[in-house]
């Protein structure tokens, strides 16, 4: 009785704000709302929408492309943390929270500042392109480079986060087993992938668990950088950059479909659920816990 005393709150919390807002959207996904609030009973006609709508297979392509180019950041975050995890590195403590800082910045003024740096006629990016003779596109508003754009800026704010874990992930190795490979002519590049890489492979498997759950997600940078509602239509990229939680905005606050909004949203859950399983189901192929 006394362990079930002492995370009653944390499961009390977790059921309030986690599980019931899980269970009523999961109901409301199966009504169809008014324009001034109030509720019918729909049945399963929401997810049949799901299956014609080609805004719901568009945001869910580009969803899917940016979270898999943004499986980038993890090598690397990798690459960075073997660097500065080097013997007699100085200034690593700055180098840290210099990589650190985007990930303590809040995503709106991320999104601001880059959408500045992406502006085709006042855009630093173009401009320092003009001095090597290279005319740059708007790179948030043309449609070939706009979803490239915006998964820049998600690898770098996340590069960061990633880094301090893998640099946490290189620590925990013992130095015995670099010594060992080094007595048996093992180089620097062969201790890398022969004992760097398979011990990290822990470390590398959270990180790629919690980067795809975080991807699948995004929203703050599409809302500002791309716009919402009328406006960000009037984006010839939006259809590039749209994600599913955009969709999902766009119907529940904008065109006030709550309904189908809430459909859009548990198809999300179910995604995530999905890639997550099959992200634990091949781990056991490539992750070494021993």
């Amino acid at each position: 009785m006394w362990g079930y005393a002492f995370i009653a709150p944390t499961g009390l919390g977790i059921g309030i704000f986690y599980l019931w807002p899980v269970l009523q959207t999961a109901y409301f996904s199966l009504t169809e709302w008014g324009a001034f609030g109030g509720h019918t009973w729909t049945g399963l006609d929401n997810y049949r929408r799901l299956g014609s709508d080609p805004e719901v297979g568009r945001a869910l392509v580009n969803t899917l492309t940016y979270t898999g180019l943004g499986l980038l950041s993890i090598p690397l975050a990798i690459g960075f943390a073997v660097l500065l995890n080097r013997k007699g590195m100085r200034f690593v403590g700055l180098y840290r929270t210099l990589f650190f800082l985007p990930v303590v910045t809040m995503p709106v003024a991320i999104a601001m500042v880059w959408r500045w740096l992406y502006n085709g006629d006042y855009g630093l990016i173009n401009y320092l392109l003009s001095l090597v003779g290279i005319d740059g596109p708007n790179w948030v508003a043309d449609p070939a480079t706009a979803l490239y754009a915006l998964v820049v800026v998600g690898v770098w704010s996340s590069v960061g986060y990633n880094l301090i874990i893998f640099l946490a992930g290189l620590q925990a190795i013992p130095k015995e087993y670099y010594e060992a490979a080094a007595i048996d002519g093992a180089s620097p590049l062969s201790q890398f992938f022969h004992v760097t890489l398979p011990l990290l492979s822990p470390t590398a498997f959270f990180v790629s668990v919690v980067s795809v759950i975080g991807s699948l997600q995004l929203f703050d940078l599409v809302y500002v950088m791309a716009g919402s509602g009328a406006g960000a239509r009037a984006n010839p990229a939006f259809p590039r950059l749209e994600t599913v939680v955009q969709l999902f905005y766009d119907r529940a606050f904008v065109t006030n479909d709550r309904g189908y909004a809430a459909a859009i949203v548990m198809m999300l859950l179910l995604l995530i659920v999905v890639l997550t399983a099959v992200q634990f189901r091949f781990q056991k192929r490539w992750v070494h816990y021993a």
